[in-house]
């Protein structure tokens, strides 16, 4: 029997490792799902099995992250991206203006989308320090009355991410969560909706996952379109018309998976301890230099540069060739970057610093 293919350790930001736990029990019933005789990519999607796979997600989601019963969980497609415009349409009514704070890449892509749809304001921005910082509480102005204030929680590119969600004011919190959600405890109940690309630390690509609270399913237009209605899709529990079925069964595999590692607040212990480990390498000489300021680092994409951009081209290529895979920073701001999302394995990091320190010492 042939041995089987060795994996490297995968850090790229998205899409991203999986748990191999979850991936070896997708291949042991791809071809036959029990009980059903075929396979999820196969069945129906208004079969009772599908819809059970369907209701399990639900519920592990709603135990992991304690969701009250007036939130509903949806899995959308589209990705985050198609949240940037289904957020305004469905929240933000002709005659209101919505803030947001931007950080980052996604966050200007968030506004962009936006502005095509209603009013907005920049609530805060870090883009003068090239987003290496979070605003400070005095830099945020907020409008009276907003729709509601967006803020992206991680971002990837950069390599910033809340410690905890902003002030809101008694407005709606919408929160871009893409690539940290369930990576640490959430207070959903400080939310009006969270939206995330299952792609990081949730699932495969193909799957979107949305919690909104109820009360805000019913602000959207009547002209709005019926598939880009938030509340079509709670009224049909995510089953209005075919859902990307494999990514929802993937997704409800790594819930229980993340239920088994102990929840959201033993991979927080476990992403802190990766992302300590990986920051005190950056941080021990100054031949690496860190892009986020330390108070505003990402536990989930750890961004640094080298001394020169031809250094940081050959650490790329020698990391591949040892099996760190996905090193190369986002091409908007060069440098590199090392993505830990829950399912990244902690001898992963030991094998960067490794790596880190040997490439140092042959070439600083």
């Amino acid at each position: 029997m042939a041995s089987a293919p060795k994996r490297v350790f995968n850090f790229s930001a998205g899409p991203a490792v999986l748990p191999v736990e979850v991936l070896e029990e997708a291949q042991r019933d791809l071809v036959s799902y029990p009980g059903a005789g075929m396979s999820v990519l196969e069945m129906s999607h208004r079969s009772a099995v599908f819809e059970s796979i369907v209701r399990r997600a639900e519920a592990d989601i709603r135990a992991l992250a304690q969701v009250p019963e007036h939130y509903r969980i949806l899995f959308l497609q589209g990705g985050a991206s198609l949240q940037f415009a289904m957020v305004p349409m469905n929240l933000l009514p002709p005659a209101a203006t919505a803030d947001y704070l931007v950080t980052g890449a996604w966050g200007q892509k968030a506004v962009a989308e936006a502005r095509k749809l209603g009013t907005v304001a920049i609530a805060a921005s870090t883009e003068q320090d090239n987003f290496t910082r979070l605003p400070t509480p005095d830099e945020v102005h907020r409008t009276p009355g907003a729709a509601y204030l967006h803020f992206t929680s991680n971002e990837t590119i950069h390599g910033v991410q809340f410690p905890e969600e902003p002030a809101a004011d008694g407005v709606p919190l919408v929160c871009d969560a893409s690539s940290d959600l369930f990576s640490r405890p959430i207070a959903i109940d400080r939310y009006g909706l969270v939206y995330a690309g299952a792609q990081k630390n949730l699932g495969p690509a193909g799957v979107t996952l949305v919690i909104v609270r109820e009360d805000l399913l019913e602000r959207a237009p009547a002209s709005l379109p019926t598939i880009l209605r938030y509340a079509t899709h709670a009224k049909e529990r995510s089953l209005y018309n075919t859902p990307p079925a494999f990514a929802v069964y993937i997704l409800g595999l790594v819930m229980a998976w993340l239920k088994r590692q102990g929840g959201l607040a033993a991979m927080a212990e476990r992403n802190a301890r990766k992302a300590a480990l990986l920051y005190a390498e950056i941080d021990r000489t100054g031949f690496y230099r860190g892009h986020a300021r330390p108070e505003c680092r990402s536990r989930m994409n750890v961004t640094f540069r080298l001394p020169t951009e031809a250094l940081e081209a050959r650490f790329v290529e020698e990391a591949a060739a040892a099996g760190l895979d996905g090193l190369k920073g986002h091409r908007s701001v060069g440098g590199l970057r090392a993505s830990i999302y829950n399912a990244f394995p902690e001898a992963g990091v030991q094998a960067l610093v490794d790596f880190m320190r040997e490439f140092e010492r042959t070439h600083g």
